[in-house]
């Protein structure tokens, strides 16, 4: 089944224009529920009440407002949002190059498939320009009333775009209470560890991992249909030992 494209546009960078389309890369498998009343399994349904008139509003009657101070929203239709981005909404401006191994994976948001647009001879040069130098375009575009950051590089025959999450999004480690390291391991210590990691040490294959947690729940309720009494078990949490040293030459000799 041909998936349709859900952005059409342009990737700039100095006087070359690439027409592209924009295809959603990732598919959400997690498990879906309702709410449900308890009392009589009923689903339960949200519904837009105006607390002025105390009354349920049809959705053509809500527009979008920027609360300015308490309870004073300034509104903005549509067409005032989409032109708050000017030419942006069409188009993806490449800013600067990177190494695409230097972006740390933790401005990453989303991902998606760029394709051909009309000049595919332009796509074939930027996509081998990409690929060749293993370099990432940095730019930013509008898409659905936000500006995006986003790095674009080559994935296999074709491009993939990532939006990014800007500096100002990302919670520093130094602001959180996060437990550092104890004592400094020891010389043996380290020399062990960094075996068990080598001797565990696989090529990433994405296809050997599935959501087991996913299939367990589907299981559960699957049983669950059929009547059947479901144990309750308590989760047993793993066991943490105060000798490192014993625990890491146990597992190497598991390993071997």
């Amino acid at each position: 089944m041909a998936a349709r494209s859900i952005w059409n546009g342009t990737v700039t960078f100095g006087l070359v224009n690439v027409p592209v389309k924009l295809f959603t890369a990732t598919d959400n498998k997690s498990v879906s529920f309702s709410e449900v009343h308890a009392r009589d399994g009923a689903k339960i349904e949200h519904r837009r009440i105006c607390p002025k008139e105390e009354k349920e509003v049809p959705y053509d009657e809500v527009v979008k407002g920027y609360e300015v101070s308490d309870g004073k929203f300034i509104v903005l239709e549509k067409d005032e949002v989409k032109a708050a981005a000017g030419d942006r909404g069409k188009v993806v401006a490449l800013e600067e190059f990177v190494d695409a191994a230097a972006v740390d994976p933790v401005y990453f948001d989303r991902s998606y498939y760029v394709g051909a647009g009309d000049d595919k001879d332009a796509y074939a040069l930027l996509h081998e320009a990409l690929r060749k130098s293993g370099r990432a375009g940095i730019g930013r575009f509008t898409f659905h009333d936000r500006e995006y950051l986003v790095a674009l590089r080559a994935h296999g025959d074709v491009m993939a775009l990532h939006t990014l999450r800007f500096a100002d999004e990302v919670v520093g480690g130094d602001e959180l209470e996060i437990g550092k390291g104890g004592r400094k391991p020891s010389s043996q210590e380290v020399d062990m560890a960094g075996k068990l990691v080598d001797s565990l040490h696989e090529d990433f294959d994405p296809e050997a991992y599935e959501d087991t947690y996913r299939e367990a729940v589907l299981d559960l309720i699957k049983r669950k249909g059929k009547g059947e009494e479901i144990d309750l078990a308590e989760q047993e949490e793993p066991e943490h030992g105060d000798d490192l040293a014993a625990a890491l030459e146990a597992s190497l000799g598991a390993g071997r």
